[in-house]
């Protein structure tokens, strides 16, 4: 991604699945594409995951559009609620005065994105990891965390968790860190909403339990809270 200068923005661009190109592993698979502005060469370019790997690597951050910044946000609700536009890989916390401190977030890949309204149950620092009987299933190399583990640097739920209920009950999706920051602003997780480890720290030290988290993402594969 040499050449980039200025702010850079991001997109969403719907593509069929039969028109995706495949990508390094099935893990990594998108079903839309981030797309981020070339000011250099007055053009939008792909932001795929060996594209976010390489820009990450070279700069040592994220692009400047997924990084945390208050900016302006009209909504009716209160000051506290979270609001994640999924499409566009934005976690936004509102603010009085019609603002909203905005975060770069990674979401969950192909089959694996939800919408809802759910409230935030709990939080933890450092969170232990443990698989869903799901991911096991599908991932033999988590098996060998179904007890849990332990939370630290190379867990995958990064420095801070925020459990996501509905009503009284897990729904298994969570608000974390991470241990890969150069995923955020791809499709690339099981669901949960992965923040790089200084933003989900940052946003933990302000949000209360009990706060509701609105998650809006064209194209769901599942609906939680509606």
């Amino acid at each position: 991604m040499t050449g980039l200068s200025g702010p850079l923005r991001t997109a969403l661009r719907w593509l069929p699945a039969a028109v995706l190109a495949a990508v390094a592993t099935a893990a990594l698979a998108q079903t839309f594409n981030t797309q981020i502005y070339d000011h250099v060469n007055r053009k939008w370019v792909d932001y795929s995951p060996q594209a976010a790997v390489r820009y990450y690597r070279m700069h040592g951050q994220t692009p400047e559009e997924f990084q945390r910044q208050v900016v302006p946000f009209r909504t009716a609700e209160k000051p506290g609620t979270i609001i994640i536009d999924g499409d566009r890989h934005f976690l936004y916390l509102v603010l009085p005065g019609f603002q909203a401190i905005r975060y770069g977030i990674g979401v969950g890949r192909d089959g694996f994105g939800w919408a809802g309204i759910v409230t935030v149950g709990r939080k933890q620092e450092w969170p232990v990891w443990t698989p869903p009987a799901e991911m096991i299933a599908r991932d033999p190399e988590a098996a060998q965390w179904k007890d849990g583990m332990p939370g630290g640097p190379d867990n995958p739920l990064g420095a801070r968790a925020l459990y996501l209920y509905v009503g009284n009950k897990d729904s298994i999706y969570r608000i974390h860190g991470t241990n890969q920051p150069w995923s955020i602003g791809l499709n690339i997780s099981s669901g949960c909403i992965r923040m790089n480890n200084d933003d989900v720290t940052d946003l933990y030290s302000r949000v209360e339990v009990g706060a509701k988290v609105i998650v809006l993402m064209q194209g769901a594969a599942l609906y939680k809270g509606v």
